[in-house]
């Protein structure tokens, strides 16, 4: 079943580690099957607290997804992005339709 991996931007607290981030993140993403779907579009917070900026990526499955993050590739660029920003990360399984 699909599975949705969902950041949320809390606060960015190092730009320059942030961009270290997206120039070692995004050569992963060619080696998975990830689609995303919002990428820190316009966004209005409705309810919580307020976030900078959201992203969404599509995966098959829970596994995949899990697969992704825990990769030796995703986890050489994700230092970055803790030393860059605060996020929530988290993957939700998505309905048959």
């Amino acid at each position: 079943m699909v599975a949705y991996v969902v950041f949320t931007r809390e606060k960015m607290r190092n730009s320059a580690e942030y961009e270290r981030y997206r120039e070692k993140s995004r050569p992963v993403n060619a080696g998975h099957p990830v689609k995303p779907l919002a990428l820190y579009g316009n966004h209005e917070t409705l309810e919580g607290p307020a976030i900078q900026g959201a992203v969404i990526l599509e995966f098959p499955t829970m596994e995949a997804a899990r697969t992704y993050y825990h990769s030796e590739a995703y986890q050489e660029a994700v230092r970055h992005r803790f030393l860059a920003a605060d996020y929530r990360m988290f993957i939700v399984e998505g309905i048959q339709s």
